[in-house]
């Protein structure tokens, strides 16, 4: 078993505090990926995992093996690095075999291990060559393979793909879940990146200056964000946010105001709020439909994306600083300064509280899908 769990984590250096109270359990097997903003306290969290930096207060288990104390070398885990960290004057075989060979392990156990790291990522062509002949791409497959030999119980990974370019970094991703797929091992993966956290995650855990956000399968986060934060962090382009007043509430929906004089419906159950209060709309580009008279807009168009695979107008409205920023499902975009007018349907609104929290919707992600 190759369970990680942690119970009210915390680090600090010096008077900043980087991680608050993290309490999190990882599956045996399971793929997790860590995600958030710059400084939030996600590399300082996998670094704890591995042994690279000690809690100040709070436990870490390892396969149900108490381990907060223990050294890197004893806890049964690799990691692989944002960058290769290879040994340039060594084979690709001598950068493989060397942990091996520090343990002192049978040669014919390091050969039959190397031969397999190597099988397994698509290298076994290369282990003649050193690592300045070889890719980006290549050279982070040794590195995984530096990882595979170890067997560790769990792989920890620190934005492994944010050398490579734009192209090989999706390949790569698909090559990660392969990989997990295969080894069937843990893995607990730190990004940035979006698309790999979509791609990649049996489940997200987003988090924001120190604490988890929440935590969940990826689509399931981003239907149902808990908060305004997970709203905007997760999804690219990132969801439209429309602050305005509750006018009516109730337990099917509640009727809110813009600043504009617009007035939308959300199916959200309102039983909490109170005609007065500030709250947030949010809607995702995906969701906007074009014309309709009921819970509709009218904008003007400032800037026209045209992707080829989709297309993206932003238009302005009064009541927003920020465009709508609106994904076009089919026609003809339209034109620059042209005046719209788009549908938010009710069962796709967010609606968040003046402290960022979301109100529960009405139509659960699972029966969303089955529809």
């Amino acid at each position: 078993m190759a369970d990680v769990t942690l119970a009210g984590a915390r680090k600090s250096f010096g008077a900043v505090t980087v991680l608050e109270g993290i309490d999190l359990e990882i599956a045996d097997g399971e793929f997790v990926v860590f995600v958030g903003p710059s400084g939030c306290g996600k590399s300082t969290l996998l670094r704890v995992i591995a042994g690279l930096e000690d809690l100040d207060h709070g436990e870490l288990s390892i396969g149900g093996r108490l381990v907060t104390d223990l050294p890197a070398a004893e806890r049964g885990i690799a990691m692989v690095f944002q960058s290769y960290a290879l040994y340039p004057h060594m084979t690709i075989y001598d950068n493989l075999a060397f942990s091996l060979k520090l343990a002192k392990a049978p040669k014919a156990e390091i050969d039959k291990a190397v031969r397999a790291a190597a099988k397994t990522l698509g290298i076994d062509h290369l282990l003649d060559r050193k690592p300045a002949a070889l890719s980006g791409g290549q050279r982070q497959r040794v590195a995984i393979g530096r990882a595979i030999v170890r067997k560790p119980r769990v792989f920890l990974f620190d934005e492994p793909l944010s050398n490579l370019d734009a192209a090989l970094r999706m390949k790569m991703r698909y090559e990660f879940a392969a990989l997990h797929r295969q080894l069937a091992t843990t893995m607990i993966y730190v990004t940035h990146d979006q698309a790999e956290a979509m791609t990649l995650a049996d489940r997200i855990v987003v988090l924001s200056g120190g604490r988890i956000e929440q935590t969940g399968r990826p689509l399931a986060l981003y239907e149902n964000p808990v908060n305004l934060f997970v709203a905007g962090f997760i999804g690219s382009p990132r969801m439209n946010f429309l602050p305005g007043q509750v006018i009516e509430a109730g337990p099917h929906g509640v009727m809110i105001e813009l600043r504009s004089g617009d007035r939308l419906r959300a199916a959200v159950d309102g039983s909490a709020a109170s005609a007065g209060d500030a709250v947030t709309l949010g809607v995702r580009p995906e969701h906007i439909r074009s014309g309709g008279a009921e819970n509709s807009l009218t904008a003007r168009v400032r800037f026209v994306e045209a992707l080829g695979s989709s297309t993206y107008a932003h238009l302005d409205h009064p009541a927003l600083d920020d465009p709508i920023n609106w994904q076009i499902a089919s026609g003809a975009a339209p034109a620059v300064d042209a005046e719209v007018q788009v549908t938010l349907p009710p069962a796709e609104l967010h609606l968040f509280d003046a402290l960022g929290s979301a109100f529960r919707r009405l139509q659960p992600l699972a029966q969303r899908h089955a529809a």
